[in-house]
């Protein structure tokens, strides 16, 4: 039996999971300039495997997925599914091109900053629609809802896993820069997920 999704918040994951797509395919894969979590873990297979994020987003988020069943629930499952792969799907389509913002490779501080607006504001939507476009989405909300943390706090202690093993071949000073991305883009999902809103409908 099919679930009964809102349109609405169909849309909303799919246009946060393109805003992130967005995002990783024309800052962070240029720019040297990573996430954490599954983002930046597929980032990192990319650069040593070179398999591409539309693969690994795929099967990386599928784990995450299967592992939060229980906690995030049937309806949560559905909308990440969908987001997952509006992600892959749209992170495909920008893979060819050239990226819109070819000065930002040589400008780290900028690139952190504006690639965590994408990441933060497209996550933050997908993460209020009820769904999570990336499995660390998924395991963050999970663990605040057991743990009681608020999920800015989570997904810091995730990413920062992630940017740890990172080190391998983005350099120390350059992934200051990481820090600084996966903290702002958290505190921008956070800030999202906590503000007011309209019943649905």
């Amino acid at each position: 039996m099919l679930p009964r999704l809102k349109p609405f918040n169909c849309f909303l994951a799919l246009l946060g999971a393109a805003i992130q797509a967005v995002g990783v395919s024309n800052i962070h894969a240029f720019s040297g300039v990573t996430e954490g979590g599954v983002l930046g873990a597929t980032l990192l297979i990319n650069h040593w495997l070179h398999i591409s994020p539309a693969l690994t987003s795929l099967v990386l988020n599928a784990a995450c997925y299967l592992l939060g069943w229980r906690t995030l629930g049937k309806d949560f499952i559905w909308y990440s599914l969908l987001s997952g792969g509006g992600f892959s799907l749209f992170y495909a389509l920008c893979e060819p091109f050239a990226p819109l913002w070819p000065a930002l490779a040589a400008s780290p501080l900028w690139s952190a900053l504006l690639g965590a607006v994408f990441i933060g504001v497209g996550a933050g939507m997908t993460v209020r629609a009820g769904g999570a476009s990336a499995g660390d989405d998924a395991l963050a909300m999970s663990l605040s809802r057991i743990l009681g943390w608020d999920i800015q706090w989570v997904y810091l202690f995730t990413d920062l896993s992630v940017l740890g093993l990172s080190l391998t071949y983005i350099p120390l000073q350059k992934l200051a820069y990481s820090l600084l991305t996966v903290v702002l883009s958290g505190q921008i999902i956070g800030w999202i997920q906590k503000m007011p809103s309209k019943k649905a409908t």
